[in-house]
Formats: structure tokens, sequence, C-alpha cells
């Protein structure tokens, strides 16, 4: 039996719109060319045309926060706590079970942009795939923002996950959550509109302070999703390893037994 791998998580490059302009991530590339002396400080009185073609390494040098590209959020990325008070959890302390489990896909991408997903919407879309929630299954979230990544509407496309449907998948033992749109929520500028319109502040982030009340971690700007079937296939998606950090790196993944 052989193994399927898909890809679920974006690059880390420049010059796309993948985060708001305050956020943008920066990358300094240094060539071979350009690295030769780095390599000579290392040994002294070596010359540079002692090195194969005159060339030191090639290394980058980053600007950029954690939750640039592909990347878990933590519990503490939400709130200063989790399940009802207790302090919430960093990166480096989320457990690694939460982060390698089997997989399901709810196709949402036919919600408008700003759409506020709701319990019923969620267990509509189980009905229809046909899967009773496990605890632990990672549950990710096909929206229309998926099909816009690298465009200049990204940060204002896909549906939002809201406080309740984020608590419908809690309840029932899901700690790991994913979406391919830049936030768990809806879009800022769309929720915004909303606040600006009714005044209500507990529209604001409502689905990331969910965990609040059951602490868990979810994965932003994911890709491919329409790649994957509702279930069938596992998830791993382990963060980088950042000290009392809100978010971590991954290399989201889904495997498929064959």
């Amino acid at each position: 039996m052989g193994r399927r791998f898909v890809d679920l998580s974006v690059p880390l490059e420049l010059d796309v719109p993948s985060d708001p302009p305050i956020m943008a991530p920066e990358i300094e590339y240094m060539r071979h060319d350009q690295t030769a002396e780095q390599v000579m400080a290392f040994f002294p009185g070596l010359e540079r045309e002692e090195l194969p073609g005159g060339e030191g390494w090639a290394i980058e040098r980053l600007r950029i926060t954690t939750h640039n590209g592909t990347h878990l959020d933590a519990p503490y990325h939400h709130h200063s706590t989790m399940n009802g008070g207790e302090r919430a959890i960093t990166i480096d302390e989320v457990p690694l079970e939460w982060c390698m489990a089997p997989g399901v896909k709810l196709d949402f991408r036919h919600f408008d942009d700003g759409y506020i997903v709701t319990a019923a919407d969620v267990e509509a879309e189980l009905e229809r795939i046909g899967h009773e929630l496990q605890p632990l299954d990672i549950v990710v979230v096909n929206t229309s923002a998926g099909a816009a990544y690298g465009q200049p509407d990204y940060l204002v496309k896909g549906c939002g996950m809201g406080r309740e449907a984020t608590l419908y998948l809690l309840e029932r033992g899901v700690r790991v959550t994913g979406t391919d749109a830049w936030s768990w929520d809806a879009p800022f500028p769309l929720t915004a509109q909303r606040y600006a319109r009714d005044g209500d502040a507990s529209i604001i982030w409502e689905g990331h302070r969910a965990s609040m009340e059951i602490g868990y971690c979810h994965m932003e700007k994911l890709t491919n999703l329409d790649r994957l079937p509702a279930t069938g296939f596992e998830i791993s998606c382990f963060p980088y390893k950042i000290r009392g950090a809100s978010a971590g790196f991954t290399r989201a993944v889904a495997i498929f037994e064959e």
C-alpha cells in the first residue's frame, strides 16, 4: 500500500497580496555570488578563488510574522485565556496528537463573501457528506477565498466561521480546524461594515474567541482544498516550535493511503 500527498500549504513569498500591507513578509535573498566573504570569514587565509566557482552559500534573511504563510494559530493568539479562564497555551505547548488526525472537508464555496457560517450550516454539510464528527478530527473549510489566493481581492474573499459554528465543532472534540481564507472569521473589511452599522463588538473575531470557551487551534491560508474529497485522508500540520508564540508555520499536508 502506498501513500499519496496533497500539499495544503502556500509558499512564503514576496509581492503576493496574502496579508495586509502592515503584515507583509520581507525576504532578503542572498545568492552564492554574494556570500563568498561570509564563508571566507570562517577560514582565515581562504581566498575566494579557492571556493568552487568562487561561490559561497545561498541563504535568506526573513522579516516576518508567525502568521505569514500557512500557519497554525495557538489558543494564545485568540485570547490570553481558554477553557473558561485557564491560561491559553502557546504554539510550543500544543499537543502533538492534535496535529495529525483524520481530515474532514466542509465545502462552503457557495456562501457569499462575509457570510457567517452557523451551526446549522455545519450540521447540514456533515449530513450531506455522511460524516459523524469524531474527537480530534481535523476539519478544514473550503471557501471562495481558496481560488482567489494571490489576487488583489483575496483579503475580502470567503465566508467566516462564526462562534456558534466553531463551538459546534469544538463540542464534538475537534481541536484543529483550518481555512483557505486569510482568517477563520469573516474578512475584516466586511465585519467592519457590520460593526459600523450595528455597533456590536461581539461579532469581531467571534470564531477565534470561541477558544475562550474551548481551546483550539486553526490553520489559515491553506490551499488545494478543492482537490480533497470530504473524508478519507489524514492531515499532518505540526507547527514550527517557537517558544511562547501565538502561531507557528506549518507545511500542512493531506495524506491518502492507497
